[in-house]
């Protein structure tokens, strides 16, 4: 018989392969995927400065399967072009790289940051070069998740049965601080190391091997977060963490380069005035990634802000 997690498995990944194919072009560096708006109108641009008026360029900064970051980016592309801006894309691998990008004055705004728990570290290293617009959800987590149908509800049940899971932990790209929380706090304070081994590669890489071992009904291990479209695409459950070893809950940030509110007063404004809640977030995400998918993400914004016109403050048409 068709098992109906096959299938359902199928549809998620087929919308996950379309979604990460960008992402994997960019390769270990920024990829410049330019913008759905007009990239010949105005002079003024980004570090090169627009004067903090409509016409200059801004250059948003994301991972494209981080899908908070890329839903949160074609949001700001749509309501920036109606402020008169010129918005640039630019698909970066790894966390590292873009904070880096950031700091350094390549990008203009990371649209969907962590900066409380999980990139902490990277703030540590690059705050003082970057300015925190706002935060806009607050309501952000890491997870270590399993199948549904796998019976164990909390990570110290893993303690013992690495053979089951093949002795590995799934993850997601190196740099992640995912990654970091996983190797240097979860596995030690669960005494896991021993058993098994954090496999990192991409996200794209994790969703796969979830979804072959989903289909097969094997057990798996992976590291996951929310929020993030994969928690209702595929049946997974989250694992209790007693220890409180993935951190507390945080808020998601729109952060900006060193001097990005001085230079674009009206932009800076507008992002910091966006606030989301679960299920404003949760409806932004689905209908981006999974409603209309790649190709289509400047299409799906505007049907989420006819869906929602008054979730976003008003702007002043450039």
């Amino acid at each position: 018989m068709q098992n109906r997690r096959s299938t359902f498995t199928r549809h998620a990944l087929t919308r996950r392969s379309a979604l990460l194919g960008g992402a994997a072009l960019a390769g270990l560096g920024l990829a410049a995927c330019g913008g759905s708006s007009d990239d010949n109108a105005g002079d003024g641009g980004g570090s090169d400065g627009g004067g903090g008026s409509a016409g200059g360029t801004i250059i948003l900064g994301y991972i494209a399967s981080w899908t908070d970051g890329l839903s949160t980016a074609y949001l700001l592309e749509n309501r920036l072009t109606e402020m008169g801006y010129t918005v640039e894309h630019e698909q970066i691998s790894d966390a590292a790289l873009l904070y880096t990008a950031l700091a350094n004055g390549d990008i203009d705004i990371y649209p969907s940051a962590w900066p409380e728990v999980t990139h902490a570290d990277y703030m540590t290293e690059y705050g003082d070069s970057i300015e925190d617009l706002a935060a806009y959800y607050d309501n952000a987590k890491l997870t270590i998740a399993v199948p549904d149908y796998v019976d164990i509800s909390s990570i110290e049940e893993l303690k013992g049965q690495g053979d089951r899971f093949g002795g590995r932990i799934v993850g997601i790209e190196p740099g992640a601080g995912l990654t970091a929380a996983t190797q240097d706090e979860v596995m030690p304070q669960y005494e896991l190391e021993d058993e098994y081994e954090l496999v990192t590669s991409s996200t794209s890489a994790m969703l796969t091997e979830l979804g072959n071992a989903v289909d097969a009904e094997e057990d798996i291990v992976v590291t996951l977060w929310r929020p993030f479209w994969a928690n209702s695409s595929f049946p997974v459950k989250d694992l209790e963490d007693p220890k409180g070893a993935l951190g507390e809950t945080e808020a998601l940030h729109f952060l900006a380069r060193e001097g990005f509110a001085e230079e674009f007063p009206d932009a800076a404004e507008f992002i910091g005035g966006i606030k989301l809640d679960d299920d404003q977030y949760g409806s932004l995400e689905d209908t981006v990634v999974n409603e209309y998918g790649e190709g289509k993400y400047p299409e799906a914004i505007v049907a989420w802000i006819e869906e929602n016109p008054d979730l976003l403050p008003a702007v002043e048409e450039g």
